[in-house]
């Protein structure tokens, strides 16, 4: 097959649609530019989505959630606002969007397989009557980050029906991984992490959610 190296890697487009094929008809018509009614219940029953930016240093994916229904709200058919909740004030999403306002959003739902991708240009606001929106728990988020969709559809739920995501037989004990502090303490050599701060954690994450 052509443009295909020796060691086996694919290197244009022709190559890799001779050997996927044709998209189907169902996966070509979901994908609109606009948010459809159907695509805006999705948003709004969602508590969890994945934001991808882009920026000189790379790329990020970074996650987000709130509860349903004080999460993402969709102010339009092409906008949609998402409220910066605290968090470890790295805010690399952000700085991304200054320097590239090109985004792509994947949000789910509790068990529901299908999934829902948002892709778009963005921005970041500090508009009173926009962080006035995202009230929760008495606080209000620093910035609101403004999407104006291009692509919208939905994903199909292969990748979910195969992993097992939403089976509760499936869930994994945090203690059967490596905890956040015994992490830190090996990356660092021990001059961050360790058991005081997995002691701490529980507390720190209380005070400091919202």
């Amino acid at each position: 097959m052509d443009a295909i190296t020796g060691d086996g890697l694919i290197t244009d487009e022709a190559a890799l649609n001779a050997l996927y094929g044709e998209s189907s008809a169902g996966a070509i018509a979901k994908e609109i530019d606009y948010i459809h009614p159907h695509y805006r219940a999705m948003i709004e029953a969602s508590p969890f989505m994945v934001i991808a930016t882009a920026g000189p240093e790379g790329l990020d994916a970074s996650p987000r959630g709130d509860p349903a229904g004080s999460f993402v709200q969709v102010l339009d058919e092409r906008t949609v606002l998402i409220p910066d909740r605290r968090g470890n004030n790295r805010v690399d999403s952000l700085r991304n969007i200054i320097r590239d306002d090109r985004v792509a959003l994947l949000f789910l739902i509790p068990g529901v397989g299908e999934t829902l991708r948002v892709n778009g240009r963005a921005s970041i606001s500090v508009a009173p009557d926009l962080i006035g929106r995202f009230p929760f728990k008495g606080t209000l988020p620093r910035t609101v980050i403004v999407v104006k969709a291009e692509r919208v559809y939905f994903q199909c739920p292969k990748a979910l029906v195969r992993s097992e995501l939403w089976n509760p037989d499936r869930q994994i004990s945090r203690k059967a991984l490596p905890s956040t502090g015994t992490i830190l303490a090996d990356i660092t050599g021990g001059t961050v992490g360790g058991e005081q701060y997995d002691l701490d954690y529980p507390e720190r994450l209380r005070t400091t959610i919202y």
